[in-house]
This record gives C-alpha cells, sequence and structure tokens, in this order.
C-alpha cells in the first residue's frame, strides 16, 4: 500500500458505532435529516405519478372521461353516506 492510499488516523476508530473502512459513510446526523430526505422523495414520487396520471387522463376520450366521473361521484357519494351513518350526521 503506498502512502497515498493510507487512511489518515483522525479519531474515527475511537468513536462509537465508526466504521474500519476509512470510506464508509458517515452515519446520518440526526434522524430528522433522513426523515426529512425521504418526504422529499414522497413529494417527487408523488409529483412523477400524477404528472403520468394526468397525461393518462388527458389522451382519454370524452366518454371515458365521463364514466370516470360518474364512478368518482358515485365512490364520494358513498362515502361521505359512510360518514355521516358513523357520526349520525
Amino acid at each position: 500500500m503506498t502512502d497515498i492510499f493510507k487512511p489518515i488516523n483522525d479519531d474515527r476508530h475511537g468513536t462509537p458505532g465508526a466504521s474500519s473502512d476509512p470510506y464508509a459513510p458517515a452515519p446520518p446526523s440526526s434522524p430528522a435529516s433522513t426523515d426529512a430526505g425521504r418526504t422529499v422523495v414522497a413529494g417527487v414520487v408523488g409529483g412523477v405519478l400524477s404528472a403520468a396520471g394526468y397525461l393518462v387522463y388527458s389522451r382519454l376520450p370524452d366518454d371515458q372521461k365521463e364514466r370516470l366521473h360518474q364512478q368518482v361521484r358515485t365512490l364520494v357519494e358513498s362515502r361521505v353516506n359512510e360518514l355521516r351513518g358513523r357520526f349520525n350526521l
């Protein structure tokens, strides 16, 4: 091993949870940073899926759009009636 590739002893071996591999990624600083990253990924995936859904919907013929609207209305009405029944509204 040449001197260029030797790891520098920067006291990482003395810290708990440190890897013996000097090139291993550092552990996340806090759980909040991983949660924020996951939230951003979920938002991006949701945006891509909604854009794909809009593209598919925009290419539907008018009769299929009307059938889809009717199915959504029926579903929403049944859910609203179910909630009204649960809460006696």
